[in-house]
């Protein structure tokens, strides 16, 4: 383990305690409470949190996965463990604790026979990189637009992980006006939505908020690989992370 940093797993024993990094300083905000109870949910399927305290105390860094069956992402993954996400920041960068945290997932997914361990990456915001995964063995299976990158460490002969091939047949199907789809997972899709919502009222834009309850609705529905946040114009999907104004009139510009 690096040195001066040590990992903890969070559970439904000791969330309330531990927090899950986002957000630590708003737990009072709906975007908290919408995720603590998610997480609840999400811990008996099998997800695991796990925090890296660096030096007895502050939290740096997080890991968050599931096994395939129930990940939030438009990913086919049977068998395998699913990253949402993995994030280091500030004074914590550099120190090997991505590495850290990831090197736990793998071998979770060895001890546990999964035939491997996936990441969705995007050179765009909301989502790691591919060069950290790259580094540890990993292998870029496709791409989806518009900088979504599947990646995998695969254990053995597996099938490998795939996207749906429908993207602008999902989209499509939302329909005239704006519609934001929405999950739990992530505590600032709360603020992400409502910025958007307040766009379209401002253009005069009908517009409505459609919520995933289920990894089955991500995966089966979702306009993009990232499946928890996204917002669709007039069936097309025009970003899957948050906008604000000026780069709602960028992109239609």
């Amino acid at each position: 383990m690096a040195s001066g940093v040590e990992l903890i797993q969070v559970t439904a024993k000791n969330l309330d305690e531990e927090g899950f990094f986002c957000y630590m300083s708003k737990r009072k905000a709906p975007g908290y409470a919408q995720k603590r109870d998610w997480l609840t949910e999400r811990f008996a399927e099998g997800m695991k949190l796990t925090m890296a305290h660096e030096n007895g105390g502050r939290t740096v860094g997080f890991i968050e996965y599931i096994p395939g069956e129930h990940a939030w992402r438009a990913v086919h993954a049977p068998g395998y463990l699913v990253i949402h996400c993995l994030w280091v920041v500030g004074k914590g960068k550099g120190k090997g604790y991505g590495s850290l945290l990831l090197q736990s997932c793998l071998d979770e997914a060895r001890a546990g026979n999964h035939s491997g361990v996936v990441m969705l990456a995007s050179d765009g915001v909301w989502l790691a990189k591919k060069e950290l995964f790259l580094k540890h063995g990993f292998e870029e299976i496709t791409q989806a637009a518009p900088s979504f990158r599947l990646l995998a460490k695969r254990f053995g002969k597996a099938p490998l992980p795939s996207f749906p091939l429908d993207w602008e047949a999902r989209a499509a199907r939302f329909g005239a006006g704006l519609t934001v789809i929405r999950t739990s997972q992530c505590p600032y899709i709360e603020d992400a939505a409502k910025l958007a919502m307040d766009w379209a009222a401002a253009k005069g834009i009908p517009s409505r908020e459609l919520a995933f309850h289920s990894a089955k609705e991500v995966q089966e529905r979702s306009p993009s690989p990232y499946g928890i946040f996204g917002i669709v114009l007039d069936g097309r999907l025009l970003s899957y992370h948050y906008l604000l104004a000026k780069d709602f009139e960028q992109r239609l510009s």
